[in-house]
């Protein structure tokens, strides 16, 4: 093998690793993300960017009541529960690849994925209320502070009164009348939750951790 070809397979080889070891980092610890909507309005506008932590996925832990969270889209996202739905309020994922490399394209490159950001409301056999235009949460009208002075949480379809059911979670987004989120298409197992938020990193006026 000649010097030119020796030094053509060493930075070949050397790519295809960087390549690999930036893919293993974006799906096991973090990753950069743009804000795309404004269903998180006022805590996020859109093009803000992001920092993930999604070691909380490798870990398989459950995020805290307040976490930020991007999970994925459910296949029943342009949906709203029926009332025999709502009795497990559980969103459905019916689309999922069926072989290893389209799952590999799908959950790991995440081509052709959608993902949504919305703020942790409630965990497992926690009892949410929607009523009277608030959030009640095991009994006790919840105190949001992050909303703006004027917004109304609706229930959507039949959901209003219900548990969260064992490894899921209820999220909305803070800019409730224009997110699509559990209220319509229900709880997020554990499973499809890809990421809590630690950082915005630009604008840079708005520099650090979210609350």
């Amino acid at each position: 093998m000649n010097d030119k070809l020796k030094n053509v397979l060493e930075w070949i080889y050397c790519i295809i690793i960087a390549v690999v070891i930036a893919i293993l980092i974006k799906y096991f610890v973090g990753t950069p993300t743009i804000v795309k909507q404004s269903s998180m309005v006022p805590t996020f506008t859109q093009n803000d960017r992001l920092i993930l932590n999604r070691l909380t996925r490798t870990m398989k832990k459950m995020p805290e009541r307040g976490d930020i969270i991007t999970f994925e889209a459910p296949s029943n996202n342009a949906e709203e529960l029926t009332a025999e739905e709502a009795k497990n309020p559980i969103a459905k994922y019916e689309n999922e690849p069926t072989n290893w490399w389209d799952s590999f394209v799908y959950h790991v490159l995440e081509i052709g994925k959608d993902s949504y950001i919305k703020r942790v409301i409630a965990i497992p056999e926690d009892h949410v209320e929607l009523k009277d235009g608030e959030v009640y949460l095991n009994g006790e009208k919840l105190d949001e502070p992050y909303l703006s002075d004027d917004v109304i949480t609706n229930s959507a379809g039949a959901l209003k009164d219900f548990i969260v059911p064992e490894n899921c979670v209820f999220a909305m987004g803070d800019n409730r009348e224009y997110s699509k989120d559990c209220r319509a298409f229900g709880c997020i197992p554990l499973d499809k939750i890809e990421s809590t938020v630690v950082l915005r990193f630009w604008p840079l006026n708005k520099f650090g951790t979210v609350e």
